[in-house]
């Protein structure tokens, strides 16, 4: 199951306990990395681009509830 990823107008809630700020997100990611070797071999990251992005599963930290999570309003948005 993918769990949805929050907007500028939404946020993630756990279904069982109210949560609404902590969560440990388990995620696949495809990315294309440049990275550029110093002389003594030491990579160092410049450039990343995202490929694509799955949420596997989102677990609240308050309850420990995992795939409990929804899709609520942020406050201040009329949607």
């Amino acid at each position: 199951m993918t769990v949805p990823q929050p907007t500028a107008t939404t946020r993630w809630r756990c279904t069982l306990c109210g949560n609404l700020t902590r969560f440990d997100v388990t995620r696949s990611s495809k990315v294309v990395e440049y990275v550029h070797l110093d002389l003594a071999g030491e990579p160092t990251v410049e450039e990343r681009q995202v490929v694509s992005e799955t949420i596997e599963s989102v677990r609240c930290r308050w309850c420990n509830a995992v795939d409990q999570v929804e899709l609520v309003d942020r406050p201040g948005t009329d949607s």
